[in-house]
């Protein structure tokens, strides 16, 4: 008899990535000719910088073409662990050692959280935040606990926060600053505060600093900066945001090395290595620092000045409140209300793509119903349009 797919329990209650389900939606109304503003999308607009591309021609011209170690080109991982030494204050020096590659750092945050975590474990997850934590903490078998930041600072967690939501059971905590989807920067106070609890209780702190350096009111702060230890500390990186490179997929890891040796190890029976030629454009991103930096500021100023005109486009609408985005390039509006739906986020993303075409992603996939997630990542123009009929929706 024909056999039925039943979803194992490893993934009977996996949702689908919001994200990446209204990005295929949005794809999908262009090609049928609507004329659609994608405000869902997660990824830089550039082009990768011209130094990258060629470092990786060369590459293949040269022969990476053939697999690399699992954990990562050795040259690459000292890259990695060099730019780490150059903020990092634990006086013990990053080694390559304590570096993985991955293929992306949604494999990096997955490894992680894998390996850290199990069945009858808490993980403590600051909401919002970005929609695969949840589901990766699942897959592992552990408990997600979510922990609603304080909507006057910006939907930021305390320290008091999450020491008031931990059990005899928690084991770990995810941060991310700057945060998607809200853009809010910790800052050194409240991030120091954060990672002495997790010392005090022995929690692993995995602290996804992937939008790092897209910040517009001064550095964020990592917490290789900051923190009294990095045995219990967990760096997620890598090129996607800051260098327009999401399609090369390469991610990593900086963790203690016992941890490190086994999210190798675990990584070399899922996909082993992170793409060769892939592994060789992130070592020129990382290596030629020069010409990176100044890439990185040009997209960083253009960010900003869109993030400063879709500002602007919004003091026309003064009921309209959201949080202000000092990092990343999102931004995130209060829906609460909104035709009396149940899900206010939702039943405005459905409204807003069916009556205004703009898509965006429901607050819901980042655990706060009550907001949406508009991105600027595209051109000034479309992003001002786009929030301007957004606001239009949402007041009328």
């Amino acid at each position: 008899m024909p056999l039925s797919f039943q979803p194992s329990p490893n993934i009977a209650r996996l949702k689908e990535s919001a994200t990446l389900a209204v990005a295929a939606k949005a794809r999908a109304l262009k090609a049928q000719g609507v004329p659609v503003i994608d405000l869902g999308a997660g990824e830089p607009d550039f082009d990768t910088p011209a130094f990258i591309r060629q470092a990786a021609a060369r590459a293949i011209e040269a022969g990476a073409t053939r697999y690399t170690n699992t954990e990562g080109i050795l040259p690459l991982r000292e890259a990695i662990a060099a730019d780490a030494n150059r903020i990092q204050v634990q006086q013990q020096p990053v080694t390559p050692a304590e570096v993985v590659v991955s293929n992306g750092s949604k494999q990096s945050l997955y490894n992680a959280v894998v390996c850290c975590f199990g069945p009858g474990d808490d993980v403590l997850i600051p909401i919002p935040s970005w929609t695969s934590y949840f589901e990766m903490v699942e897959l592992a078998r552990a408990a997600a606990v979510p922990v609603l930041g304080d909507p006057a600072n910006s939907l930021k967690v305390t320290a008091a926060m999450l020491e008031a939501a931990a059990t005899p059971r928690t084991k770990g905590v995810m941060l991310n600053s700057p945060n998607n989807p809200t853009g809010a920067v910790y800052s050194r106070d409240e991030l120091a505060a954060i990672l002495e609890l997790a010392r005090d209780r022995g929690w692993w702190v995995v602290a996804d600093e992937i939008y790092r350096r897209i910040a517009y009111e001064g550095d964020a702060v990592s917490a290789l900066d900051i923190a009294p230890t990095r045995d219990n500390l967990i760096i997620v990186n890598g090129v996607a945001k800051a260098y327009a490179m999401t399609g090369w997929r390469i991610g990593w890891t900086i963790a203690p090395a016992p941890l490190s040796k086994a999210m190798s190890a675990f990584q070399g029976h899922t996909t082993s290595n992170a793409a060769a030629v892939s592994q060789h454009a992130a070592l020129a991103a990382l290596a030629e620092r020069e010409q990176a930096d100044a890439a990185v500021n040009e997209m960083v100023r253009a960010f900003r000045q869109r993030r400063d005109a879709v500002l602007r486009a919004l003091e026309a609408f003064p009921g309209v409140r959201y949080v202000h985005p000092a990092g990343a390039f999102y931004l995130y509006l209060n829906v609460d209300g909104f035709r009396g739906a149940a899900d206010p986020g939702a039943a405005f993303a459905a409204a807003v793509l069916e009556e205004q075409q703009v898509a965006i992603v429901p607050g819901s996939a980042f655990g706060t119903p009550n907001w949406i997630r508009a991105s600027y990542a595209t051109t000034e123009a479309v992003a001002v349009e786009g929030v301007t009929r957004i606001a239009t929706c949402l007041t009328t």
